[in-house]
């Protein structure tokens, strides 16, 4: 497991894989991974921020990195 927040995140927000993924245009399978700890891109890590309503300043917040 990763020290991502991803997935709790998500899910405060009530959304599920498929909607974060549709909003952040990209796959359910990406964002699975990356719950489940798997590096990305920083593009990827910059869709999902905004995605979800975050400013990307908050990044630390979900990545932890």
């Amino acid at each position: 497991m990763g020290k991502n927040s991803l997935k709790k995140i998500r899910e405060s927000l009530m959304m599920s894989k498929a909607e974060l993924a549709r909003e952040a245009n990209v796959s359910p399978i990406t964002i699975s991974r990356i719950e489940d700890g798997m590096p990305c891109r920083m593009e990827t890590k910059r869709k999902i921020i905004l995605a979800m309503g975050f400013n990307l300043s908050d990044k630390d917040k979900i990545f932890g990195d």
